[in-house]
């Protein structure tokens, strides 16, 4: 397995896991850009939110990993000064790792536009 979030998922690559459902994982982000930084990843490989949404039950994909990361924040304390979801798709959107992933940011004022 080449992915390394299938891989922290199987349990082969060590995490900061902060929540888990049985269609997605919650995890600290190795290299945090906000003092909260979690990343959502459902279970089922998908590069990308499109690819999830071709697989079997995509739409419920998509809603789990959402439904998870509100989860966190609320867990995290995040609520009451806001936080921030972001998806990067593809190379020019910024994903570095091709496994759909779901970031949720916190801790700080976020600024705009993002990048």
């Amino acid at each position: 397995m080449d992915c390394i979030f299938c891989r922290i998922i199987a349990g082969e690559i060590p995490a900061r896991e902060v929540a888990r459902s049985a269609h997605a994982v919650a995890f600290h982000d190795v290299n945090p850009q906000a003092p909260v930084h979690v990343l959502v990843v459902p279970v089922a490989h998908a590069a990308t939110a499109a690819d999830a949404m071709a697989l079997e039950k995509g739409d419920q994909v998509i809603a789990e990993v959402m439904r998870l990361g509100v989860e966190v924040a609320r867990e995290l304390e995040l609520e009451k000064g806001g936080y921030r979801f972001v998806i990067n798709t593809g190379d020019e959107g910024g994903q570095t790792v091709h496994h759909l992933h779901l970031h949720v940011l916190g801790g700080r004022q976020m600024r705009w536009p993002p990048g």
